[in-house]
């Protein structure tokens, strides 16, 4: 894996590295770059670099990414679904969010019955998989112990959600948030991005559904959506059905203009 050397990796482990550098980014490729080389929070860096050297049996034969996975999307998208960490043997290993464990497995196939994907599966970065107007992302960018962010890890990431959402805003209209997690760590990040929220602040449920207004640098409402989260626990447990997942997407492209919602 390829690391920042020198002033670049002092820099990265400066742990006001997101807050610093997030705000000036003027467009998704340049935060994508900056978010990579993120080395702010020694817990994080620690464990995705143990994981990545040591391997799980499976995947021995692969090289894992084994650094914070920026979103992935169109950078026009006006839907943005938020979830939790990247898995230690899934985002982290294949470098794309998402892809290489059971949650994608689930959550591609929702987005490819919506219309929003290109197939139902995501496997590799060479897999020629590509999404349709929805871009994913997620509040802590590092896969974490337990697939357990702290608290302060959650907060020192928090800047490169916002800037990804002021970045997306020209074009954003619905973001669906899953997981209490996800909906929790995304408040706080949509009003970093600039745009006010209501008080008191909309509660977390499957199929919750918030309007925030637009404004200046607005040009849209932004329909927030929540989901309970496509982890194993949830699906296996059939608290989450595939149907239930559908629902939350396709409402979601309905409300961002999308051909899926239709």
């Amino acid at each position: 894996m390829e690391r920042p050397r020198g002033r670049d990796a002092s820099r990265a482990g400066d742990p006001l590295f997101p807050a610093r550098h997030a705000p000036r980014c003027a467009g998704l490729d340049e935060l994508d770059g900056l978010v990579a080389r993120c080395r702010a929070c020694p817990r994080l860096v620690a464990w995705r670099e143990e994981v990545a050297r040591v391997k799980r049996a499976a995947f021995q034969d692969q090289e894992y990414w084994g650094r914070p996975v920026p979103g992935f999307g169109p950078a026009d998208a006006p839907l943005a679904v938020v979830g939790l960490a990247p898995a230690a043997h899934g985002a982290n290993r294949t470098g794309r969010m998402f892809t290489g464990d059971t949650a994608g497995d689930f959550l591609f196939a929702a987005l490819y019955e919506v219309g929003l994907a290109s197939q139902p599966t995501s496997r590799h970065t060479g897999d020629g998989l590509t999404l349709g107007g929805v871009r994913l992302t997620a509040p802590v960018h590092c896969a974490p112990p337990a697939n357990r962010p702290a608290a302060d890890e959650r907060d020192a990431c928090r800047p490169w959600l916002s800037a990804e959402l002021r970045l997306l805003a020209p074009s954003l209209r619905a973001v669906v948030a899953l997981g209490g997690f996800g909906w929790q760590a995304l408040l706080p990040a949509i009003r970093g991005s600039g745009r006010p929220l209501p008080r008191p602040w909309p509660a977390f449920g499957h199929g919750a559904h918030a309007v925030l207004p637009a404004g200046e640098g607005f040009p849209y409402p932004l329909h927030l959506l929540g989901s309970y989260h496509p982890s194993r626990r949830n699906t296996f447990t059939g608290r989450l059905t595939r149907p239930m997942l559908v629902g939350v997407l396709r409402r979601a492209a309905e409300l961002a203009d999308l051909p899926g919602g239709r």
